[in-house]
């Protein structure tokens, strides 16, 4: 019963944790409009402003994972995210674009809390509910929701310097209620004979090079997308920035809350038959959000007509509202894959496939601003990433579907051995 209460306590505060993480790291989504406006930034620069944090938050997930199976935990995130609030305090009093950049990459470090807590939470819970738990423990992505709810109101209340303030508050409270309600297990640390070496040579495995590539977009695209949209909706359909944070939340939120949900789903029906599903709905999502709006005129019988074409924002949000879905279940169906496949050294793994995740959101967004500077098309951040769906789907053919019938007579009893 005591170890239950613990598991319990840890899972809630890891959650806590993770949600504040994230947050911060995703703050640039807001406060990055009125910093755009300020210095004069065109859309690249805009992308490389809020890609900055991901960037560092991505490259640190691997040697965090790593430190998490050989030290714990409880430790490591403790130690991350009081090493964040002296950058995050100091975002407020940045005036320059070299300012922005460099104190972003050190807020960024928070968003390497996923490779902490993910293996930290599931060796608290039996293997049958490991999705499940890591699910709940990622549901944490909603910290970009609420970061689109308290953002803009602070920033129209006080200013933009309010939000980094408020933030570096917010996480030295988390820090104080993780240390009082998390606990260690030294049960749950790999032996002291294992090797930074031998827990990297798992990384050769090519499954892991897939996980990356499946998480380069359920991941990194719902990162990127959480950071672009706010402007999108601004620029695209003219909206006030809360109106516009808002309407963005409708994708941020369920892309993470409902990623428990993707977890339960996943021990459930087994990782492969949810990644599959959830490809395909991005996929349909994905190519409907591509298209411009568009003037057509055509030649008829009794003169030219003009037509328009494109979604309303009514439409437009309601796609946003399938495709977070989508992307939650993706996360979490991911990452089961990983406490299926490689139960012994999950902080490692979760580490790298967690790297490629979190580069795919740190080079998407500046990708976006470069595609809109080139084309002038601000759907054209929707058509990379329907290419980039495409490539998972392919892949996912070839390497799992190929071998098993998804949804024929033995669809089911594959399932059951999934």
């Amino acid at each position: 019963m005591a170890r239950n209460s613990q598991a319990l306590s840890v899972l809630i505060v890891s959650t806590l944790a993770f949600t504040v993480c994230f947050m911060v790291w995703m703050m640039f989504a807001v406060i990055g409009i009125p910093i755009k406006k300020t210095l004069g930034l065109n859309a690249t620069e805009f992308g490389l402003l809020t890609a900055m944090p991901v960037l560092t938050g991505s490259l640190i997930r691997v040697p965090l994972g790593i430190w998490t199976d050989k030290y714990g935990g409880r430790i490591v995130m403790i130690c991350l995210m009081s090493a964040t609030v002296p950058a995050i305090w100091l975002m407020a009093y940045a005036t320059a674009f070299w300012h922005y950049l460099c104190i972003g990459l050190f807020v960024g470090l928070a968003g390497g809390s996923f490779s902490v807590g993910t293996p930290y939470v599931a060796r608290w819970f039996p293997k049958n509910q490991q999705g499940f738990a890591m699910g709940i423990y990622g549901a944490g992505n909603s910290g970009a929701a609420v970061n689109k709810f308290v953002a803009p109101s602070l920033v129209v209340a006080f200013g933009w310097t309010m939000v980094p303030m408020t933030y570096a508050a917010a996480m030295s409270v988390a820090v104080v209620l993780f240390w009082m309600f998390s606990y260690s297990d030294k049960k749950h640390l790999i032996p002291s004979s294992v090797s930074f070496v031998d827990q990297l040579n798992t990384l050769k495995d090519p499954r892991v090079v897939k996980y990356c590539q499946y998480y380069s977009i359920v991941f990194g695209g719902y990162v990127a997308l959480s950071l672009w949209m706010v402007q999108y909706y601004v620029n695209e359909f003219g909206l006030e920035i809360q109106k516009a944070a808002l309407l963005a939340a409708c994708f941020s939120l369920p892309g993470g809350v409902l990623r428990a949900v993707g977890g339960w789903l996943s021990d459930k029906f087994g990782a492969h038959r949810v990644t599959w599903w959830v490809m395909w709905v991005s996929w349909i999502c994905l190519f409907l959000l591509s298209y411009p709006q568009t003037d057509l005129t055509i030649a008829t019988v009794d003169g030219p007509q003009s037509f328009h074409i494109g979604l309303n924002v009514y439409l437009f949000t309601a796609l946003m509202f399938v495709l977070g879905i989508a992307l939650a279940f993706g996360k979490a169906s991911t990452f089961k894959y990983i406490s299926d496949d490689f139960p012994d050294n999950i902080g490692a793994i979760s580490g790298i496939v967690g790297l490629a995740g979190g580069l795919g959101g740190f080079v998407l967004p500046i990708m976006f601003g470069a595609l809109v500077d080139l084309t002038g098309i601000r759907s054209s951040a929707f058509m990379l990433l329907y290419g980039v769906v495409w490539v998972s789907l392919i892949w996912m053919y070839w390497t799992e579907v190929r071998r098993s019938e998804v949804m024929g007579n033995n669809a089911k009893a594959f399932a059951l051995s999934d």
